[in-house]
């Protein structure tokens, strides 16, 4: 059965240095999701910010992934690719992306309104990070994966949303995705057991559809909600503590 990789105090170190560098590059995005913007710029915007921090970008050349962001608009779920297609007032973005730094990967996103968007989209990025809140909140020394999802599924539904149920959470390190998967509905007390140590990441992927069905885009990478519906994704690299967790991006 897999286990759960857990990570020395000078690994830990480089997540640290890792996830700084990613924080600050979000950080510094965010912003600049701004309408009449190519979100290519802000993907290149993002490369430029990670290597002259001293950080690699770690979506690049996964799996043939050519970009350092992933850019997902509205619909579009996860994996958008930047392109030309520039941002619009009303437009709701997802800014997905790893760094990786001495070979240790963090993994973050936030989802950010462009310009004045609806209360509907509003209420959907408020009760996303709400949920990643929960998640982080549930995480201590030997909690069960089941912790966090339960708590996540639980603001999600609560807030009349619903998570895509297909994507997940997942444990990094020197890969950006290995054991143990961290989906966002499931039962407490349930799951891999999560020890000290563990570098997880923690991501509510939601919809305000009323079914949660995703087809992929013909450029193989863009998954968007079948029904239209408008989705957010939030997400936190974290490093399992005794007591709790430590958020390092």
């Amino acid at each position: 059965m897999p286990q759960c990789q857990i990570f020395t105090l000078a690994e830990i170190a480089l997540f640290r240095k890792s996830g700084a560098i990613l924080r600050g590059c979000l950080d510094f995005l965010a912003p600049r999701a701004v309408a009449g913007i190519p979100t290519l710029e802000l993907d290149r915007l993002a490369e430029e910010y990670i290597r002259s921090h001293g950080g690699i970008p770690a979506f690049k050349g996964y799996k043939g992934f050519e970009h350092t962001l992933c850019t997902s608009i509205n619909e579009e779920v996860v994996h958008g690719l930047p392109s030309k297609r520039v941002l619009k007032d009303g437009d709701i973005v997802s800014l997905d992306c790893g760094v990786a730094y001495e070979g240790i990967i963090t993994d973050a996103c936030v989802s950010v309104g462009v310009g004045p968007i609806s209360t509907e989209a509003q209420h959907l990025l408020d009760i996303t990070k709400k949920a990643l809140d929960a998640g982080v909140a549930a995480v201590r020394g030997g909690c069960r994966v089941g912790d966090i999802s339960s708590a996540v599924q639980k603001v999600v539904e609560g807030g009349g949303l619903l998570c895509v149920s297909a994507l997940t959470g997942h444990g990094l390190g020197y890969t950006v995705h290995q054991y143990p998967d961290v989906p966002n509905i499931g039962k407490a007390g349930t799951g891999a057991t999560l020890p000290v140590g563990t570098a997880i990441a923690i991501e509510p992927i939601v919809t305000s559809g009323k079914r949660d069905a995703i087809i992929q885009a013909d450029d193989g990478w863009t998954l968007s909600m079948a029904d239209g519906a408008l989705s957010a994704h939030f997400e936190h690299t974290i490093i399992v503590t005794e007591r709790g967790c430590e958020v390092v991006a």
